[in-house]
């Protein structure tokens, strides 16, 4: 087990006033009086677990309250502290380094899992991040447009291709605080004409939803400004025809963005504290139904803003077997984009009292990207070195 650190040393380390052991609980809980212990139990109407109340040796000789607690720690997670944005601000900064890394490396012919590797690596050796805040998603092609890719069911392991799109989902963790950043881009470092169009649009989006933030803003309101802003780009590409509020009605947005257009983070990268008592309730409609929140914006909150553009066969099926919907569709330019993927552009942003601090940094412009790329090009070759023949031959 190694040596055991001395109460001494956790209270110093950890900044408390007072360190028992665990055995103690109830002895010193008594010698302080405590009559009612408020613990924390209650629904994560994120995930839809519960939170099961601490057990301890003793805790029948006490009242025991289990409702007060829960809402008020979720609140309490909602805002943010100076310090704790402070942590924040790091882990977006070493994981803005690590996808900046991705980006010089990744060349066709390697594999999806080298470049959650290179992530990892990278946020571990140089920052410290011994963990991530989530399994990486790493979609190239295809898999690009599947929203939580990169589960034990497919598990980064495609290999990727010249021409794909790749979409790389990845944040590092630092003692327990997270970051959610994703980055898409041609695998290749140049964007097709239809890449760069969609990308573009996704971009449009979430630059409009980020100058949009400050306290007294809907949430609600800001995922349907990223709908409106992808149709209108796409009527303007030709994909779609007719008027975006005909489209907004009969919610139309979501065959492309089935999610939310964001969500609380923090000590969880799906943080608590969606849908309090009081504030407001889950939408229905489809897309916005999938929001993780729906409050209105206030100064202290954190949160993704995180637009995207997908082409996922069912959604397009269900949409072109809606004849209200089907109208909408140039069916001829859509063609070209079945087996495109999707495009997501995430950022982190903390709310201030006059609009947000943008936390993550990486190049968001289809010529900044292409820049780096290039220069990883110039730095590393163009060669993927031969890391998947000797991972795929054994040797």
């Amino acid at each position: 087990m190694g040596t055991l650190q001395s109460l001494d040393f956790i209270k110093k380390r950890y900044h408390v006033d007072e360190v028992h052991y665990v055995n103690e609980i109830s002895f010193v809980l008594k010698t302080l009086n405590a009559n009612v212990l408020l613990l924390l139990e209650g629904l994560n109407t994120d995930s839809g677990k519960k939170t099961r109340a601490a057990a301890f040796d003793g805790i029948s000789k006490f009242t025991i309250d289990t409702v007060v607690l829960h809402s008020e720690i979720s609140e309490c997670r909602v805002f943010k502290s100076n310090d704790e944005l402070e942590i924040l601000r790091y882990t977006n900064r070493v994981s803005s380094e690590a996808h900046k890394e991705v980006m010089r490396r990744i060349r066709p012919g390697m594999k999806e899992f080298q470049m959650e590797s290179i992530f990892l690596h990278y946020a571990y050796y140089n920052g410290g991040c011994r963990h991530s805040s989530y399994t990486c998603i790493c979609g190239s092609g295809e898999n690009s447009s599947v929203l939580h890719y990169g589960h034990a069911g497919a598990p980064n392991n495609r290999t990727i291709r010249d021409g794909d799109i790749c979409l790389f989902d990845m944040g590092a963790e630092y003692y327990c605080y997270t970051s959610d950043i994703t980055c898409s881009y041609p695998a290749n470092g140049k964007f097709t004409n239809d890449q760069k169009v969609i990308y573009e649009a996704v971009l449009r989006a979430n630059r409009a939803v980020l100058n949009s933030i400050k306290p007294g803003v809907s949430w609600l309101d800001m995922h349907h400004l990223a709908e409106r802003i992808i149709l209108e780009d796409l009527v303007s590409f030709g994909l779609l025809v007719g008027d975006v509020n005909d489209m907004m009605v009969v919610n139309l947005g979501a065959t492309f963005m089935p999610h939310g257009i964001g969500h609380f983070m923090g000590c969880d990268v799906h943080d608590v504290g969606g849908y309090q008592q009081g504030s407001p309730e889950r939408p229905t409609k489809p897309g916005a139904c999938s929001l993780r929140t729906a409050r209105t914006l206030e100064n202290g909150m954190v949160l993704t803003i995180e637009p995207g553009l997908y082409f996922i066969d069912k959604l397009l099926g269900e949409a072109l077997g809606n004849p209200n919907v089907a109208r909408f569709f140039n069916r001829d330019v859509l063609l070209r984009f079945y087996s495109f993927g999707g495009v997501r552009i995430e950022d982190n942003v903390a709310v201030t009292v006059d609009g947000c601090e943008l936390l993550t940094c990486v190049p968001r412009g289809v010529h900044e990207i292409e820049s780096l790329m290039a220069d990883g090009r110039k730095l590393y070759g163009i060669d993927p070195a031969s890391c998947s023949d000797l991972l795929i031959s054994g040797k």
